[in-house]
C-alpha cells in the first residue's frame, strides 16, 4: 500500500491506496501519533510514502524524520518545479507559491485536458487559472467560510450567536436573527468570489472554461455556477500522485 499525505498548518490529510491504486482508507489526524493510531496497524502493509506539506522547511523535515523512523523508509517530498506534466508555473518565483496549490491546479489540467481555473474552498480561498498551452496565469488567494465567520466574531462585541443557520444561496432572504444574518452572509460573500472567478476564466480562458471545486466548500458552491463545474475532493493527492509517482504494489 501507499500512505499519503497532505500536511497543512494544523491537521494531516491522509489517505491509503491499495494495490490497485484504490482508496482503502482515509481521514485527518492533528499528528503522527494520532494517525498511527487512527491507521491501527495497517502500516505494517506500507510499502511506500509520499507527502506535500504547506509547512516551513523546519516542520516539513520534522515529520519526515518522524515518518522514516516509524516505516523504515523514507517518504517522497514533493518539492517546488518550474514544470510539471505539462503546466509551467506562473509566479515570478515559482518556489513561493503554496505547494498545495501548484499540486491542484497542475491535477486539474490534466482533468480537465486543457484550460481550467481550480478553485479550492478550504480554510483559505484560491483559484488559479491554466491556459490551454499549459502556462499558469496567477490566481487569487481570500479567506475561506471559517476565517470569515471566525474574523467577524473576534472583532466584534455583539456578534454572538449558537445556533445553525441554512440558506439558499440561488436565492438569498435577509436573515431574521444574528445566525442567519451571519452565516448567509458569510456564505454570499463566498460565492460572489466564486463566481467572479467564472467571470475571469471566462475572460482569460474563453467563454466555457472547465471550473474543477476541490476543498470543504466545495459542493455547496456548486449551484452557483455553471454545469460544467466539478467537484473533485482529493485533487491535492491526485497533483501528489504527478509529482511522486512509484508504484502502487511496491
Amino acid at each position: 500500500m501507499i500512505l499519503e499525505l497532505d500536511c497543512g498548518n494544523t491537521l494531516i490529510k491522509w489517505r491509503l491506496l491499495d494495490s490497485g491504486g484504490r482508496t482503502r482508507d482515509g481521514d485527518m489526524a492533528p499528528d503522527l501519533v494520532e494517525l498511527q493510531r487512527l491507521l491501527g496497524g495497517q502500516e505494517r502493509e506500507i510499502r511506500g510514502c509520499r507527502l506535500v506539506s504547506v509547512r516551513s522547511a523546519e516542520e516539513t523535515q520534522v515529520v519526515v524524520d518522524q515518518l522514516t523512523s516509524w516505516l523504515k523508509h523514507r517518504p517522497m517530498v514533493a518539492l517546488p518545479v518550474r514544470e510539471l506534466n505539462g503546466v509551467r508555473n506562473g509566479y515570478t518565483d515559482y518556489q513561493r507559491l503554496g505547494m498545495d496549490r501548484w499540486l491542484a491546479l497542475v491535477a486539474g489540467y490534466q482533468l480537465a485536458g486543457g484550460a481550467c481555473v481550480v478553485i479550492d474552498l478550504g480554510t483559505a480561498v484560491t483559484s488559479d487559472f491554466v491556459d490551454a498551452s499549459g502556462q499558469h496565469l496567477g490566481g487569487f488567494i481570500a479567506p475561506g467560510s471559517k476565517l470569515l465567520r471566525a474574523t467577524l466574531l473576534q472583532h466584534t462585541r455583539l456578534v454572538r450567536y449558537e445556533d445553525k443557520a441554512s440558506w439558499d444561496l440561488l436565492e438569498p432572504s435577509p436573515g431574521m436573527n444574528t445566525a442567519e444574518a451571519v452565516e448567509c452572509g458569510c456564505g454570499l460573500m463566498l460565492s460572489g468570489f466564486v463566481q467572479e472567478q467564472l467571470r475571469v476564466a471566462r475572460r482569460l480562458l474563453g467563454e466555457e472554461p472547465v471550473v474543477i471545486l476541490t476543498g470543504g466548500d466545495a459542493a455547496s458552491m456548486m449551484g452557483v455556477l455553471s454545469d460544467t463545474a466539478q467537484v473533485v475532493p482529493d485533487l491535492v493527492f491526485r497533483g501528489l500522485a504527478l509529482a511522486c509517482p512509484m508504484e502502487s504494489g511496491q
